[in-house]
């Protein structure tokens, strides 16, 4: 029996059964799903109704995420899984699906943003890279771009506290078994705030039953 995608075989509103008038069609299909991974990239493409294709992603290890409050976007690495509200089994495997929370490196967001604002993301950060750091020569006019810029470099101490981390929690918007992609979104303000205190809900239920 194959996989199929129509609805009758449910039960109807009230709770009586359908009556069974016809096979299944070929349009109601179905496929295995992709439970897509992190690794090294492996993408499947998937001959589809209508001659069309689908990217089955089985391995993804990078994809673009937006800063949405700082209007930019970074290809970067994916680290983990973090939180899933559909299931917990999810992020056990670390398996890849649209709305899942993860984690991703934030070098190129901090790199991004050290050379627009031309200042360090966060304290601890500065402390690192004090040492390092060398005066470049900038010419008047640059200077007060960046002058210009710093009146709105103020960041959310969260994101602060997970820049220092250098891990970003993140949202995947794209459908990783259809697109072959694992692009989304940086958490921020509310949804950020939310998110973590789930997280730290989850960590404190675990402590509890061990």
């Amino acid at each position: 029996m194959g996989i199929s995608r129509s609805s009758r075989h449910k039960r109807s509103a009230t709770g009586a059964q359908r009556a069974y008038y016809r096979k299944k069609r070929k349009f109601e299909l179905g496929r295995q799903p992709a439970s897509t991974k992190l690794g090294t990239k492996r993408v499947h493409t998937v001959r589809v109704r209508g001659g069309n294709t689908k990217y089955r992603a089985l391995r993804l290890d990078t994809g673009n995420f937006a800063w949405a409050s700082e209007h930019v976007t970074r290809k970067t690495r994916l680290i983990s899984v973090v939180y899933n509200a559909s299931n917990n089994e999810l992020v056990r495997t670390n398996t890849l699906v649209k709305g899942a929370i993860i984690q991703i490196d934030a070098t190129p967001f901090r790199q991004w943003y050290e050379s627009h604002y031309a200042q360090p993301i966060s304290k601890k950060v500065a402390a690192k890279t004090a040492a390092t750091a060398e005066e470049e020569k900038k010419s008047n006019h640059l200077q007060r771009i960046i002058a210009e810029r710093k009146q709105n470099a103020k960041i959310d101490p969260l994101l602060e506290s997970q820049f220092s981390a250098g891990r970003l929690y993140a949202c995947i918007s794209s459908r990783p078994g259809q697109s072959g992609r694992g692009d989304g979104y940086i958490l921020e303000g509310k949804e950020l705030e939310f998110y973590v205190r789930k997280l730290r809900s989850g960590k404190q239920k675990h402590a509890h039953n061990a």
